[in-house]
């Protein structure tokens, strides 16, 4: 046999080898690289960090804190799926105690959301094969069903009167109130707005959420007016600057709403017991626009844009910003510049056949 011949019957066995023990040539090569090369999580962190979105980092910040507290010297290769539930449980146990905790289930998901994450960067970056991910071989602690449910007329007059009677800024905590029973909206998208997205014209308000969406929601022109005054007194005049600020002209935090509604628990008892949060107000708002205005018209209120809870139907009776609009108009009481230009409800009717 010639020497080519020889090489080509060599590799062929080599595969054959490689076939009855299970490992592909990608996860051969990959295990092979150099230790040297395989960074540290203290410097993989550091990178990854650099590379996800604002809104990623603020997630899974302080999860990666304490993976490196716990791994920050060692190879990122080097953790197993059993170490990681270990590191879950730990986590778990050591959480802080929040008004709405419920039994550490989110800090466990979190840190292996975050490791996840961290994870993925390095498939990709060739420093660790997808099959030899630890990551993926450890299950997610099962999510406990929400306890959160709409609130009544009588129980949202109440949040909003001690709102707008107690505390060092009234006009802001009520307005901030307001905005999120008009919007349905989450935290995140009140905190990230700016002067450039409103627009006083059309009453609209650009959203920017998790999973970095963007979209226009209608705003009562009350609201819209409101937003804009609030903002221009406490020296937000510039495109960037954000809207809803402290007399100080500091923006907002995500711990005025901490502060409001302890404050607001103090109050009504029932909203410390059931542990009621901004979250709530969505709740509130989405569930009146579903029994009014339909699935389709909640959906698209809420902002969700994925399929897999909707099936292929949605693609046929997809919402638009007009029929927001028109919702919105029911809701508060007031014209919206797009409401008219929603379909009348006739016009949505087929005509039946002859």
């Amino acid at each position: 046999m010639d020497k080519d011949g020889s090489e080509i019957a060599a590799l062929d066995a080599a595969r054959l080898l490689l076939a009855r023990m299970g490992i592909s040539p990608d996860r051969l090569i990959a295990t092979a690289a150099s230790p040297q090369l395989i960074p540290t999580f203290d410097d993989y962190i550091e990178r990854v960090s650099k590379a996800v979105s604002h809104g990623t980092l603020r997630v899974y910040a302080s999860y990666w804190n304490k993976v490196r507290e716990a791994w920050g010297t060692r190879p990122i290769t080097e953790p197993t799926p059993l170490e990681i539930r270990q590191l879950a449980e730990t986590v778990k146990e050591k959480r802080t105690i929040r008004r709405n905790s419920r039994g550490g289930r989110s800090a466990a998901e979190h840190l292996i959301s975050a490791l996840r994450c961290l994870y993925r960067h390095a498939v990709a970056d060739g420093l660790i094969s997808d099959h030899d991910n630890p990551s993926k071989r450890v299950p997610k602690p099962r999510r406990q069903t929400s306890i959160r449910h709409a609130l009544s007329d009588a129980q949202l007059r109440s949040i909003n009167e001690v709102a707008i009677t107690t505390g060092n800024d009234p006009d802001l905590d009520g307005l901030l109130l307001r905005f999120h029973e008009e919007t349905a909206c989450r935290r995140g998208g009140a905190l990230a707005l700016s002067r450039a997205d409103l627009d006083t014209d059309q009453c609209v308000v650009a959203l920017r959420e998790k999973g970095d969406t963007l979209r226009w929601q209608p705003i009562s022109p009350t609201l819209s007016a409101r937003l804009s005054e609030l903002a221009g007194e406490r020296g937000g005049v510039n495109p960037a600057d954000r809207l809803f600020r402290y007399r100080s002209g500091k923006p907002i935090t995500h711990r005025r709403y901490d502060h409001l509604w302890q404050r607001i628990g103090r109050h009504l008892p029932w909203v410390r017991v059931q542990q009621i949060s901004t979250h709530w107000l969505r709740h509130t708002t989405l569930t009146w626009v579903e029994r009014n205005f339909g699935y389709a018209v909640a959906r698209a209120f809420a902002g969700h844009q994925g399929r897999s809870d909707a099936g292929t139907t949605i693609t046929y009776v997809r919402a638009d910003i007009y029929d927001i609009a028109q919702a919105l108009s029911a809701l508060t009481g007031e014209n919206h510049p797009l409401a008219w230009q929603a379909l009348d409800e006739t016009a949505r009717k087929p005509t039946p056949p002859a």
